[in-house]
């Protein structure tokens, strides 16, 4: 049995969204988008890496999986480019209720995870 680690960026009233920027995620009008960008420092930027540093597989949701699948397979060679790699070669296992075009490689749609959990563990090693 494997742990389930979160990391998240989430402020102390409970907001929780990556380090984008404003535009990010405006969903039903929210407007807080890019909070977490002025945080950004060194300190931040080495607790990410050691995060990152050791083996994972992704397990987002739908609408993170579809924000992700949109970005980092074309982010390979830019200014993300080693966080673009690591996603784009990591395992992802997409928890979801509804049909999903997983256009991302090493994808795996979860919509039962009892279930689904013991087919797909071949892929968590």
């Amino acid at each position: 049995m494997r742990k389930v680690i979160v990391g998240a960026m989430v402020s102390l009233d409970g907001v929780m969204q990556a380090p984008g920027g404003p535009e990010e995620d405006p969903t039903g009008g929210f407007g807080y988008g890019g909070w977490v960008t002025p945080m950004v420092d060194e300190v931040f930027g080495e607790e990410i890496d050691r995060m990152f540093g050791q083996p994972f597989d992704l397990l987002p949701g739908r609408k993170t999986y579809e924000i992700f699948a949109a970005h980092w397979p074309y982010a390979e060679d830019g200014p993300d480019d080693s966080i673009a790699r690591t996603f784009n070669s990591t395992n992802k296992h997409v928890a979801t209720r509804k049909g999903l075009n997983l256009i991302w490689q090493a994808s795996v749609a979860l919509s039962d995870a009892a279930v689904d959990a013991a087919s797909t563990s071949a892929l968590c090693t």
